[in-house]
C-alpha cells in the first residue's frame, strides 16, 4: 500500500513537470482578477427639478466625475434626450462629442451645453415651450464606462378641463390633443392633474391625460362622482383605447407673450362679428387657454360675458361678487350658444410677434 501511494506521488509530480514545461509560456497570459473601489464615471445632478414657464429659459443640471487617473477622452460623448409620457422612446434632444455639437427636431437651435466647468454637461433650454415640459436624461458615454442622471422640467401653468361644442365625451385621444393645441395649450400630465387636485379643482366628468390614460379631480365628493362616502383624490379609469374610446380632455397651459384683453365695444356682437372686430384692433380673438392663463397667473377678472375662439362664451372672476361667481374664483362658462345670436362681447388676443 505504501509502494502505491509512492507510485502515485512520483507520477504526479512527473506530469506536473511536464505540464509545465510544454506550457511555460502560459505565464505571460494569465487572467488577473482585481477589484475596483468605484465607478470610473458617474453622473449626478444638483436639481433633480427645475421650474420655468412657457417663453422663459431654463438650465437642467448635470455634471458628470471621471477617474482622476483616466487619461483624456476626446471622444467622449454627452448626450441629451427627452422621455416620452409613456416613458416607451426617447427623443433627441442634443448630442456634443469634442468639438461637434447637435440640436435635433424643434429643440433645434433653441439648446446648448452650460460648460461652466471641464466636468458640466448641464442643458440651457432657451424659449420654453408647452411640450418642452418632462423627464430629460443627460448621459455621458466615455469609452466602455456610461451613466446617467434624469431631470424634470415643470412649468408654472394652469390646468382645465374641456369639452368641444359636440358636447362632453367626444373626443378620442388625437381629437383630445388638437381641441388642447387649438385652445393655446398641451394636454396635462397627471402631476399637473395632480398639482391642481391638490389647489382645488373639481371635476366630474373624466377626461385624457398626455400618457393615454383617463382620469378626473374630486374634492368634494358626492354621489354621480365615485360616491359620497369616498375620500377625495384623482380618480383613474385607467389606460384607455385612445381610437375608439371618447372622453372630455384636461388642458395645460402656461404664460404667454401678449396681451389678453376685453374689447371695448358699443354693441353687442354674434360670433362672426366678434372675430372681425378683433381683427379690426389688430388682435385675434382669443382661446380657452389664454383666458385661463390671464385669470390664474395675472389674476385678470372680468364680469362680461364674452366671445372666445372655440364658439364658447366666457368670463374670468379673480375677485368673487355679488352677480359675478359670488361664491368662488373661476372661469365662468355660458355655454355655445347659437353664433349669429348678438348678446356677448369678445376677448382678443394680441401677440408681443
Amino acid at each position: 500500500m505504501t509502494f502505491l501511494l509512492f507510485f502515485l506521488l512520483v507520477l504526479s509530480k512527473s506530469r506536473a513537470d511536464s505540464f509545465e514545461e510544454a506550457y511555460s509560456d502560459l505565464e505571460h497570459y494569465r487572467t488577473i482578477y482585481t477589484s475596483e473601489n468605484g465607478p470610473r464615471l458617474s453622473v449626478d445632478t444638483a436639481q433633480p427639478k427645475v421650474i420655468s414657464q412657457r417663453g422663459g429659459n431654463a438650465t437642467l443640471q448635470c455634471k458628470f466625475n471621471r477617474d482622476p487617473s483616466s487619461p483624456p477622452n476626446p471622444k467622449m460623448r454627452i448626450k441629451w434626450t427627452k422621455l416620452t409620457s409613456d416613458y416607451l422612446k426617447e427623443i433627441d434632444v442634443f448630442v456634443a462629442m469634442g468639438f461637434h455639437k447637435k440640436s435635433y427636431g424643434r429643440f433645434h437651435g433653441r439648446v446648448h451645453l452650460q460648460d461652466a466647468s471641464k466636468n458640466d454637461a448641464s442643458l440651457v433650454i432657451t424659449d420654453i415651450t408647452l411640450e418642452d415640459y418632462g423627464k430629460y436624461k443627460c448621459e455621458v458615454i466615455d469609452g466602455l464606462e456610461d451613466d446617467t442622471a434624469v431631470v424634470s422640467l415643470d412649468l408654472e401653468g394652469i390646468v382645465f378641463p374641456y369639452f368641444p361644442r359636440l358636447g362632453r365625451y367626444n373626443l378620442n385621444f388625437a381629437d383630445a390633443e388638437k381641441a388642447c393645441r387649438d385652445q393655446d395649450a398641451t394636454v396635462a400630465s397627471f402631476d399637473q392633474l395632480y398639482d391642481a387636485w391638490r389647489d382645488g379643482l373639481d371635476w366630474c366628468n373624466a377626461g385624457w391625460l398626455n400618457d393615454g390614460s383617463v382620469q378626473y379631480p374630486i374634492t368634494k365628493p358626492r354621489e354621480p362622482c365615485g360616491g359620497k362616502n369616498t375620500i377625495p383624490g384623482v380618480r383613474n379609469y385607467g389606460m384607455r383605447d385612445k381610437q375608439k374610446e371618447r372622453y372630455d380632455v384636461f388642458c395645460f397651459t402656461s404664460n404667454y407673450k401678449g396681451r389678453f384683453y376685453y374689447l371695448i365695444h358699443p354693441f353687442k356682437l354674434s360670433y362672426d362679428e366678434a372675430v372681425q372686430a378683433c381683427q379690426k384692433d389688430g388682435a385675434q380673438i382669443a382661446k380657452v387657454g389664454q383666458m385661463y392663463a390671464a385669470w390664474k397667473l395675472l389674476g385678470y377678472d372680468r364680469c362680461d360675458a364674452g366671445w372666445l375662439a372655440d364658439g364658447s362664451v366666457r368670463y374670468p372672476i379673480s375677485r368673487p361678487r355679488r352677480r359675478c361667481s359670488p361664491t368662488e374664483a373661476a372661469v365662468r362658462f355660458s355655454g355655445f350658444p347659437d353664433k349669429k345670436h348678438k348678446l356677448y362681447g369678445v376677448y382678443c388676443y394680441k401677440s408681443d410677434n
